[in-house]
């Protein structure tokens, strides 16, 4: 029964990602639904989760926003998880032991944002470090779950080159996570709405860097963000506009002299020197600093 209800969970998120993206919220993921008449919850105020259906091993584990379990890496291929308190036989932290020991998956939820998470799935304990009262945690593909529900514990494949594999998946699932870590945290600072035009619907908003991450400058700060609408990000990203270091929007020269449609009369060239929207807080403003140096290359492009 715990094996059906765990696959029936995985489709579960699999259909809400569907209707809120990737980011879930807390209410909704709370909730859980119905399975055989049977309320299943998938999170809780405890971080490690276990449905009052099952037996002894979690459904979930939970990493709560700044709190003080967040977790950490030992590389990119690995995420640690903190055990539940400092007794290693506490009940929780016997039944994540457990989900090692028959190569259980689980769900990883990890706040973005005071009520928003983004979930993982499957993901796998693979190391218990009793010296720093942590495990390790791995991300693997959806075609692992049915094939690792039915192992038994002597069937788990440990080998250097499934290490390996699930190393690179859980490498991508940490750059997916901050990148939407970067998303969330941007677009909460200028009130979910474009700096450029006061877009307010969140589907079509993006964050787009001002250095761009490649640089070693473009770190996934707020101060290094925009909340843009869809066309004023791929405006900004291919300068046909520019933002200056004085906040003040400048369109290109032969963008505001071309004749077209109402979109680009209302929705660029009526961006000339007008100020964007600025975050509420002071110190989530764009940098100064890396406003000049992108304007600069607008001005090149020019």
């Amino acid at each position: 029964m715990e094996e059906q209800i765990r696959l029936a969970a995985f489709n579960w998120l699999k259909d809400q990602a569907t209707v809120y993206g990737d980011v879930l919220p807390w209410d909704l993921i709370q909730k859980g639904f119905i399975f055989n008449d049977e309320r299943i919850t998938l999170i809780g105020q405890s971080g490690i989760w276990k449905p009052r259906v099952f037996e002894k091993v979690p459904i979930s584990i939970t990493t709560t926003y700044n709190g003080p379990y967040e977790d950490e890496s030992f590389d990119d291929g690995s995420f640690t998880y903190k055990y539940r308190g400092t007794d290693p036989f506490h009940r929780d932290n016997i039944g994540l032991r457990e989900a090692m020991k028959k190569h259980i998956p689980l769900i990883y939820f990890v706040a973005l944002l005071p009520g928003k998470y983004k979930a993982i799935w499957p993901v796998y304990i693979t190391n218990d470090n009793p010296a720093s009262l942590s495990f390790t945690v791995q991300a693997d593909d959806s075609s692992s779950i049915i094939s690792s529900l039915q192992n038994s514990p002597a069937e788990a494949i440990s080998d250097d080159y499934e290490n390996a594999r699930r190393s690179y998946i859980t490498s991508t699932v940490k750059s997916r996570l901050h990148q939407s870590s970067f998303r969330e945290r941007v677009l909460h600072a200028y009130r979910e709405q474009c700096a450029f035009c006061k877009l307010k619907h969140p589907e079509l908003l993006d964050a787009a860097h001002i250095i761009s991450d490649g640089d070693e400058r473009g770190e996934p700060l707020i101060v290094n963000g925009l909340s843009l609408c869809k066309i004023h990000h791929a405006a900004f990203d291919s300068n046909i506009v520019g933002v200056r270091p004085d906040y003040k929007i400048t369109v290109r020269e032969d963008i505001l002299i071309e004749t077209d449609g109402p979109m680009l009369k209302h929705g660029i060239q009526e961006l000339q020197d007008k100020n964007i929207i600025l975050p509420a807080s002071k110190s989530s403003w764009p940098d100064v600093e890396r406003l000049s140096i992108r304007y600069e290359k607008f001005r090149e492009a020019r």
